[in-house]
């Protein structure tokens, strides 16, 4: 792979906390994502499923994950199934893991081919009674492709009815929230490497650019550092384009006078980073473009300091609205009167800041966990509040990776400019 290596030590620790939340006589068994096609014999880069490589640190396809803690046989407790290379294998796409290589790599001992795992299967399923499964449970998940996962499961279900399925996501779901310190190195590696890529734009956008060659050089920087690439789709959104929340066609030309919302992130082991600035394409922002970059400036610091153990993202988001509606009224945007007198269940602010303050990050972008839990150490939440105003073809938004911990919060992107000075300082080299 390309990122350097990780210690066995976090998903031997990983599969640890796992099974400690598994009843008596139960079976799990995760599935490699499939390798996606495109047209004709084409492909789309592979990407591990997240729930997999939590449990194993395994980044290959046609992978198989089981874990049977009350196995009898003490080698059927953990098992993983791999590809094993061919001749044909070698030649067309290279070595796959060997048996010991994977040992390594994620501390389970009894590896596999993947073409023994049907002869496995049954014993397995005889000594379980319940059996869990991964599914893609992710509240904004809109899944209309059948999965491997999923097709496994009616396979499955077709052929042991009479069992108990149960949901891995409810359990991994509880796991992946908190990160641990392995984990946060690794995110933070993903931070250094947008820090990189941002400082680098700095002294590349101007007038009469691209926003497709900003993307590039996000990608050099990207690729150069380790990364596979963005952990989602750039947006790169100059003047009214910065009013479209999730913009991604990154084809405009950038205009002198306007403001460019950077929205992006880099991957690092599968780990995502998620960043948020906007910048002056002529290097200086104008009064009421700065007034608006003030502001938004304002509620991102308001709500970091909010985004500690204890609280919860209900309490957190109506607080960061009502900031949010202050700064709204300066800017003439809104009246007291009118937010004084607003219906509470469609507040006012929403015209102009209409997407949520926080969200969790991790392996997934928009990673998962139980939305309403209450904030504990170990969570990554991003911090992004916005205002959109079509009428002034200007939108600003700010976002930064805040870690919660004992004490507080730590911020995984403090090294990113951020003030408004700062960028115009960096804009004038």
């Amino acid at each position: 792979m390309r990122y350097g290596p990780i210690s066995p030590d976090l998903f031997v620790e990983n599969r640890r906390r796992f099974r400690e939340l598994l009843p008596p006589n139960s079976l799990a068994i995760f599935q490699a994502n499939d390798i996606m096609p495109t047209n004709a014999d084409g492909t789309m880069p592979f990407r591990q499923n997240n729930d997999l490589f939590y449990l194993s640190g395994v980044d290959q396809e046609d992978s198989i994950l089981v874990i049977c803690p009350d196995a009898t046989l003490p080698q059927h407790r953990e098992i993983l199934f791999l590809k094993e290379t061919s001749p044909e294998i070698l030649i067309w796409e290279g070595y796959k893991l060997t048996k010991e290589q994977a040992r390594e790599q994620t501390g389970v001992r009894t590896i596999m081919w993947l073409d023994s795992f049907e002869a496995v299967l049954p014993a397995l399923m005889n000594e379980a009674d319940q059996v869990y499964l991964p599914s893609n449970e992710h509240i904004r998940a809109v899944v209309e492709v059948e999965t491997r996962n999923a097709r496994f499961i009616k396979r499955l279900q077709a052929a042991y009815p009479l069992h108990q399925y149960r949901r891995a996501a409810r359990l991994l779901d509880q796991l992946r929230a908190i990160k641990s310190p392995e984990e946060i190195r690794l995110m933070q590696k993903a931070a250094d490497l947008t820090e990189a890529a941002f400082r680098r734009l700095l002294s590349f956008v101007k007038p009469g650019v691209m926003e497709y060659e900003v993307e590039a050089e996000i990608f050099h920087e990207f690729l150069r550092g380790g990364s596979r690439g963005p952990a989602y789709g750039s947006i790169i959104a100059s003047g009214p384009s910065a009013c479209i929340l999730h913009y991604v066609s990154n084809d405009r030309e950038c205009q002198a006078g306007d403001v460019m919302l950077l929205d992006f992130g880099a991957e690092y082991a599968n780990y995502a980073a998620d960043m948020s600035r906007s910048i002056p394409i002529s290097g200086t922002f104008s009064k009421r473009q700065r007034a608006v970059y003030d502001a938004v400036l304002h509620v991102m610091k308001f709500a970091t300091a909010r985004l500690v153990a204890g609280g919860n993202i209900e309490e957190y988001h109506a607080a960061v609205g009502a900031e949010m509606e202050q700064q709204l009224i300066k800017l003439d945007l809104l009246n007291a009167s009118d937010v004084k007198n607003q219906d509470p269940a469609a507040p006012l602010y929403k015209q102009y800041f209409m997407h949520g303050t926080s969200h969790y990050l991790g392996l997934d972008v928009h990673d998962v966990g139980h939305k309403y839990r209450t904030f504990e150490p170990g969570m990554v939440y991003t911090c992004e509040p916005g205002i959109y105003i079509p009428a002034e073809g200007l939108g600003i938004r700010l976002e930064n990776d805040i870690l919660i911990t004992k004490t507080g919060n730590d911020d995984l992107m403090k090294n990113i400019p951020l003030e408004a000075d700062d960028i115009e300082r960096l804009m004038r080299r």
